[in-house]
């Protein structure tokens, strides 16, 4: 399929492996484009297609599960279409300069993992005059930015939906664990490792989790919240500080916008002796480890075989002039596919595993 059953491929592709302040202008000299089936050849008379991808950064470790699948679909078509791929090091200077390259390079599509969401309008100006189309992924533009250009579209996933899902499966520990209330006041006491201050993903994810519980009669208190980033390093330092500051006995439960942040969590915890639930997004194939190892206690699946299929597909279907869902069966809302998530805990961790 490219059609049907995305929400659970990511995990089933990646059993073997989810976003600035550096030098843009040293970033950009060494930033090389990583270009699959890069002959720019044409068979017969047929040109072959020029796809253009920028990630925001390599070493992220949902990019890096969404770089995987786009390079595996893009082998399937290397007969028809070369893959331009770019690591914007996430610095947005670096990812403009990268489309001004492809875009000067002719390319007949684009796709753009932005560094910033907030840069949008500048991105899509650059793109519009040159009559280009685009998929922007993972990071969304303002809705003001793809109502602009009746080319432009974006696949991703509902974080609002993600935050849902997220607040469900701590519903579900909590009740089920009595003993997770450790101070016995029937009252939440979480910290929060949110992700991007103003990334559209995080706000929804850090609201809704939390705004699920309180709708179904949980009580919370937020002890501590900061911004690590996405990174397990910086999670690790924050989560650190929490456990040895005042009320570090008093945390019962961590709630994280992504995996890579809980990593760093769970870290922090091992080091201080102490075991509590952590709950992530993304469902990294580490994170379904963990769960079955029960060091972490839930994540969501954040689909990037899905957002992978769903990109290169619109992407190629737009650049060779056709419908952006010819050929399958993606529905689009307002030029949005989103992709479905998953709450994934010890009950049905095996079924996001070969």
């Amino acid at each position: 399929m490219k059609k049907t059953g995305l929400f659970i491929g990511a995990l089933l592709l990646a059993a073997g492996l989810s976003g600035c302040g550096d030098k843009p202008a040293d970033k950009a000299a060494n930033a090389t484009p990583d270009q699959a089936n890069a002959t720019a050849q044409q068979t017969g008379d047929q040109k072959k297609l020029r796809i253009g991808f920028t990630a925001y950064k390599y070493d992220d470790n949902f990019i890096a599960l969404f770089r995987k699948v786009v390079h595996e679909e893009a082998d399937k078509m290397k007969d028809k279409v070369d893959l331009i791929m770019n690591d914007s090091q996430n610095a947005q200077q670096v990812q403009n300069d990268q489309i001004d390259a492809m875009l000067s390079k002719g390319v007949d599509g684009l796709a753009i993992n932005l560094v910033d969401p907030a840069a949008g309008e500048t991105v899509m100006t650059k793109i519009k005059a040159e009559d280009v189309p685009v998929v922007f992924y993972n990071k969304k533009p303002a809705k003001a930015v793809l109502d602009a250009y009746d080319k432009a579209y974006y696949v991703g996933i509902d974080p609002n939906a993600q935050g849902i899902a997220q607040g469900e499966l701590i519903m579900k520990a909590w009740k089920a664990n009595p003993n997770l209330d450790l101070n016995k006041d029937g009252v939440i006491q979480y910290v929060m490792l949110k992700g991007e201050p103003g990334h559209p993903d995080a706000e929804a994810r850090t609201i809704y989790s939390v705004k699920t519980l309180n709708d179904n009669g949980i009580k919370t208190e937020e002890l501590a919240l900061d911004a690590a980033m996405w990174d397990t390093a910086l999670a690790k330092d924050k989560m650190d500080a929490w456990l040895s500051g005042p009320n570090g006995d008093k945390i019962e439960v961590v709630i994280c916008n992504n995996d890579s942040m809980a990593f760093g969590a769970i870290e922090a915890l091992r080091a201080a002796g102490k075991q509590l639930p952590v709950f992530g997004v993304d469902a990294l194939p580490e994170a379904i480890v963990k769960i079955k190892e029960g060091e972490m206690a839930g994540t969501v699946l954040n689909d990037a075989n899905g957002q992978g299929v769903g990109t290169w597909d619109m992407i190629v279907n737009l650049a060779a002039g056709k419908n952006p869902t010819d050929g399958t069966d993606f529905v689009l809302e307002n030029k949005e596919l989103l992709i479905p998530s998953i709450g994934i805990d010890k009950d049905n961790v095996d079924q996001f595993n070969k």
